[in-house]
């Protein structure tokens, strides 16, 4: 007992855009962006987080900022290795007596070889044990659903890099689709869309800035508009214009068409009995970019489904992610069976 209080089990959602780490009696302690900066003649790391994320699009020549996470897993092993342990480091009270468990919340469309890359960094990071959940089951646990019922529960998970979207029931995901679009493809959209019809460029960090100001999936009552600055590809020199939240809809279209078609799928292979619950609660929404203006009211016209979006929708993968390591008898049948046992 002594043993288990004094390990800090945590619940880590390991996301594109950001990581967040649950700590069993301490509550969220980390929320921070996953970026990493580095010195590119050394590779050595310079900063993580909030300081490196301040970095990016801004860094002199020699210093490049990095996100190691691509769609939600894995795209420079390394990086995420050295993120997670710091991120890891932080929380530790007691990290030269005992290596944490961890439960990670990941993409349910995961591969076994990105699977694995996850466990490994995990472990190189100094956690003993490491279990993986699919996001939309974390979330739903982090939300109290009980995803033990038989009774079905549809949850949407929009993230930086995927959208997940399952059906749960009896412990399991009865169906589930997982499409590699979010946030940084609604920022991408951004990107090229000014590109192409103003010949502005903007950075990342402005698009997204765009997108959370004046972005919407739906018409809004009171259409907004802002002032961006970037540089004129014809001219070569700095620019400002002013937008609107109808050109940036547009510009929104194609991401945000693609993750309902996706949830359009998942309810043509949910089974009759599952329809009937989802008719009855509704689709519930979480993650970072479900926050989107309209977005709950455009889903609601294409599924004829009501939609909640719930409060706190980014802490909920690493919220039921620590739940599960502090339950883990009870939840078990939730983890995903992994090639290989922890070391």
């Amino acid at each position: 007992m002594a043993f288990s209080f004094l390990s800090n089990d945590l619940g880590i959602d390991l996301g594109t855009a950001n990581t967040l780490v649950y700590v069993r009696g301490r509550g969220l302690l980390i929320d921070e962006p996953s970026v990493v900066a580095i010195d590119k003649s050394t590779r050595k790391v310079v900063a993580i987080g909030l300081e490196a994320k301040r970095m990016l699009g801004r860094t002199p020549g020699e210093i490049e900022a990095i996100r190691p996470m691509k769609d939600g897993v894995i795209a420079d092993f390394d990086l995420v290795e050295q993120m997670l342990k710091y991120f890891i480091r932080r929380v530790q009270k007691y990290r030269f007596y005992f290596r944490p468990r961890a439960v990670i919340g990941v993409p349910s469309g995961i591969t076994e070889v990105e699977k694995r890359a996850v466990v490994d960094s995990a472990e190189s990071a100094g956690v003993r044990e490491v279990h993986l959940v699919a996001e939309p089951m974390a979330s739903a646990i982090g939300m109290g659903i009980p995803v033990y019922e038989p009774s079905g529960n549809m949850v949407i998970d929009i993230g930086g890099g995927t959208a997940e979207i399952a059906v749960l029931a009896l412990n399991g995901m009865v169906c589930d689709m997982s499409v590699r679009i979010g946030g940084d493809e609604m920022d991408e959209s951004i990107v090229s869309y000014l590109k192409k019809t103003y010949n502005l460029l903007v950075g990342e960090s402005t698009a997204e800035q765009i997108k959370i100001q004046i972005g919407s999936a739906f018409p809004l009552e009171d259409e907004l508009e802002m002032e961006v600055k970037g540089r004129d590809l014809v001219a070569g020199i700095p620019k400002t214009l002013r937008i609107t939240s109808t050109e940036i809809r547009d510009a929104l279209n194609e991401p945000i068409s693609t993750i309902i078609e996706a949830v359009k799928q998942a309810l043509e292979q949910t089974p009759p009995e599952l329809s009937a619950d989802i008719l009855d609660k509704g689709i519930i929404m979480t993650g970072g970019s479900s926050q989107l203006r309209g977005l709950d009211e455009r889903l609601r016209q294409e599924t004829n489904l009501p939609v909640n979006v719930i409060d706190e929708p980014l802490t909920c993968v690493a919220r039921g992610s620590l739940k599960i390591i502090e339950d883990l008898e009870r939840y078990s049948p939730v983890l995903m069976p992994l090639g290989r046992k922890n070391r």
